[in-house]
């Protein structure tokens, strides 16, 4: 499998804003939370497949017990506020595979940032032995599911009630 080389998309230049991408740190519980105000409730819902008003405190405990090898997340900065995260969670019985999860917050939402966040995933993913990746996308998350035929055009998926459930190889092709 060819590495994702993504050095260059380190930064996402707008004319209104500068993203910068890294891992998850211990520090950034605060601006986790803090996400929950620029979060639509769809946006929320889509995320966590429940209706809650503000992004659940057992996921930002999560996120502090990353162990940056089966579990990992990076993150998006807009200034001092998180503009993005996205995660994976290594599947202990199939160490090959990890399911991963998205969360852009609303402003940002269709400029990319899931994209670049999530190539800068996998190729983390590569370097530690998984080759591909298990997404949930509730069937309403429109951009989920086009974020999900862009860059996976041949992919199916299995549907589980109002979630389908894709199996994304991790190629570089695959990434674009």
């Amino acid at each position: 499998m060819t590495q994702l080389d993504v050095r260059s998309a380190a930064r996402i230049d707008t004319t209104l804003d500068d993203v910068r991408i890294r891992p998850y740190g211990i520090t950034d519980a605060p601006r986790v939370r803090r996400m929950s105000d620029h979060l639509s409730s769809a946006s929320l819902y889509t995320r966590f497949f429940s209706g809650t008003p503000r992004i659940p405190d057992h996921y930002v405990g999560m996120l502090d017990r990353l162990d940056h090898w089966d579990r990992e997340a990076m993150v998006g900065l807009d200034g001092d506020d998180l503009a993005g995260i996205a995660e994976y969670v290594r599947d202990a019985r199939r160490p090959w595979r990890a399911d991963i999860a998205v969360l852009i917050t609303d402003p940002w939402q269709h400029r990319g940032l899931g994209s670049i966040l999530v190539a800068y995933l996998a190729q983390l993913a590569g370097r530690r032995g998984i080759t591909e990746f298990g997404a949930d996308v509730i069937l309403t998350n429109r951009g989920g599911l086009q974020f999900v035929h862009h860059g996976w055009p041949d992919v199916r998926s299995t549907r589980d009630g109002a979630t389908a459930r894709f199996t994304l190889p991790l190629t570089e092709a695959a990434l674009r």
